[in-house]
């Protein structure tokens, strides 16, 4: 009686409840709903507020011709009537600027990228100031600390300018300097570009690339002995043209500069300029493999009236196999040939009087290296050196191994081994030598803001 008495009063009481949760399931839908509808209002606001504004209403569409009655002949559109002078002097919008801007975002950008060297050798090259970094052997420096400021003056024009400094001379203040400025004219006639100003010359591969962008921790050998340790930083006019009717790509360079590198030129005037060009091809082989090769030529007048031509010729392959995001094998050679006119002191009489006579000299040098990227953060490597002397007689060679880790795209550390063997006796300095040279090289690269990168 007991149990049946307590089942009649939990169904009378269900009976009362359901109503009520019935009743509070219904409101709580409709103010879901309501929910949803607002939500969906403020997403076409929003959408509205960021599609750009259209610049012109759509033209009304227009009835289709009728067809012409069989058996009519059709006439031919009229031809298209070639460009007058004005049209192909018109510059050309490669691409337009940022499509919004507000309060906070520049109109350039802004990068800054600190990269420092330790070097280890033997005390006697250390003595003959004979190691790769002259002059600052055994010591850790900042190499390069380099802050960028670039981007476009309007849709026609770029500009880019980079300061530099950096440690020359042990206990010397560093010395802080303009290593490029210059102005890009995008859109000239006939799909041509125009850079002007202070610049590293796009004199083979890797001369335009700054330090701290280098594949390995120094210059090769063959660039140092016919550029100097700057390489080839000129002041003067470049001018590229990309033809774009040929089934590849081709890039055709020519510049005119003062020919202030006293290394290899001197003379810096306009009068008597350096003049440079260069070839560039790129080629896609497959998916997977990509080739690149270029030749290069500078002839200019050294500092005391002879002339002075380098030839260079380069090659870059890359092999990224499928789904990578980097390559897995990267190979890169350059050959430097060196013809210029030098004085050479005879005593053909056998008096002891030296009698000078201008001769024509010729020097070859060049580079080869390997780099293999297994895993995302690490690579390791090796480059060859071989390399004549400009005026000097005799040669060097060197060998290096090294290995690279990135913990991330924003920093990199780098060691390796340099071994050189020299044949001239010019480096038997102040009570030093330097004509065998083991030296353990040490990086560390880091990068701030934005940095434009380089091709290939």
């Amino acid at each position: 009686m007991r149990v049946l008495l307590t089942l009649c009063v939990l169904a009378v009481s269900a009976i009362l409840v359901a109503p009520a949760f019935a009743q509070e399931a219904e409101a709580l839908r409709k103010e879901l709903d309501a929910l949803r509808q607002q939500i969906d209002r403020l997403t076409e606001r929003l959408q509205k507020l960021e599609a750009p504004p259209s610049t012109a209403p759509a033209p009304a569409a227009t009835p289709s011709p009728p067809a012409p009655p069989a058996g009519a002949t059709t006439q031919a559109p009229p031809p298209t009537p070639p460009l007058t002078a004005q049209e192909i002097l018109r510059p050309r919008q490669p691409f337009a600027l940022y499509p919004t801007r507000g309060p906070g975002q520049l109109l350039f950008d802004i990068g800054v990228a600190g990269d420092f060297v330790g070097n280890l050798t033997q005390s006697n090259v250390a003595k003959a100031n004979g190691g790769t970094f002259s002059g600052l052997e055994n010591r850790f420096f900042p190499r390069e600390i380099e802050l960028s400021l670039f981007g476009q003056v309007d849709p026609y024009a770029r500009a880019e300018v980079r300061i530099e400094a950096g440690e020359q001379a042990p206990g010397a203040e560093t010395e802080v300097s303009l290593a490029e400025a210059t102005l890009t004219l995008l859109a000239l006639p006939y799909g041509t570009q125009a850079k002007l100003g202070q610049m590293r010359n796009r004199f083979g591969y890797q001369n335009v690339i700054h330090e701290h962008d280098l594949p390995w921790i120094d210059r090769p050998n063959a660039f140092v002995r016919f550029f100097g340790e700057d390489g080839l930083v000129e002041k003067g006019l470049e001018a590229t043209w990309v033809p774009d009717f040929l089934p590849f790509y081709l890039e055709v360079l020519g510049g005119v500069f003062n020919g202030d590198n006293d290394v290899a030129f001197g003379r810096g005037t306009l009068k008597d300029p350096l003049v440079t060009g260069r070839i560039r091809t790129f080629f896609e082989l497959g998916a997977e493999h990509a080739l690149q090769l270029g030749v290069s030529v500078a002839n200019g007048d050294t500092g005391d009236n002879k002339e002075s031509l380098l030839t260079g010729f380069d090659l870059r392959y890359k092999y990224r196999p499928e789904g990578w995001l980097h390559p897995l094998l990267t190979v890169t050679a350059e050959a430097l040939h060196s013809r210029r006119q030098v004085e050479i002191f005879t005593d053909p009489t056998g008096s002891g009087v030296l009698v000078g006579e201008n001769r024509i000299q010729e020097r070859f040098g060049w580079y080869a290296g390997a780099e293999v990227q297994p895993f995302r953060r690490w690579a390791g490597g090796f480059r060859y050196d071989w390399t004549e002397y400009p005026e000097a007689p005799g040669h060097e060679w060197a060998i290096g191994p090294y290995i690279t880790f990135w913990p991330s795209e924003f920093l990199r550390f780098r060691a390796a081994y340099k071994h050189t063997s020299r044949t001239s006796r010019e480096f038997n300095l102040n009570g030093g030598s330097a004509r065998t040279v083991d030296e353990l090289l040490l990086q560390a690269t880091f990068i701030l803001g934005a940095h434009p990168a380089h091709p290939f």
